[in-house]
């Protein structure tokens, strides 16, 4: 009777993961690193491990990379004149201007999330879309 009851919770545990409702330990999550920043002297490229894609972010001449932070799936650096991420599957990186005299107070990047929080506003990066989103504080 017991091997009865252990097959059905093994079935249902199977049945469960094929319909992508199963266990978390396949989840997206523990795929690992995909995303991972190259530093040029002129440039930052995000390389797609996973695509094999690469996207370049031209720095101008004057710009300078002052923090960054990166996760499996998503990087947003922090220039003197605007803040950029890339994720994993949108093509490229997608900038927003800093305002003057805007100060970094949190930041932080977590799987396909980026959050930064600045003196004036609070920000938002989706790896997924490659959007930006605001509200002022």
């Amino acid at each position: 009777m017991r091997l009865s009851v252990l097959s059905r919770l093994l079935q249902a545990a199977l049945f469960g993961v094929l319909l992508g409702t199963g266990y978390p330990a396949f989840a997206e999550e523990d795929l690992g690193k995909s995303l991972f920043l190259v530093d040029e002297s002129d440039r930052v490229v995000a390389v797609n491990a996973e695509t094999g894609q690469f996207f370049d972010l031209v720095l101008s001449a004057k710009e300078r990379v002052r923090n960054r932070y990166v996760a499996n799936r998503v990087a947003v650096l922090v220039t003197n004149p605007r803040f950029a991420g890339v994720g994993a599957y949108p093509s490229g990186w997608s900038s927003l201007r800093r305002k003057a005299g805007e100060k970094i107070v949190s930041a932080e990047a977590v799987d396909y999330s980026a959050l930064v929080v600045t003196s004036d506003r609070i920000l938002t990066f989706n790896g997924k879309t490659g959007a930006w989103s605001e509200k002022r504080r």
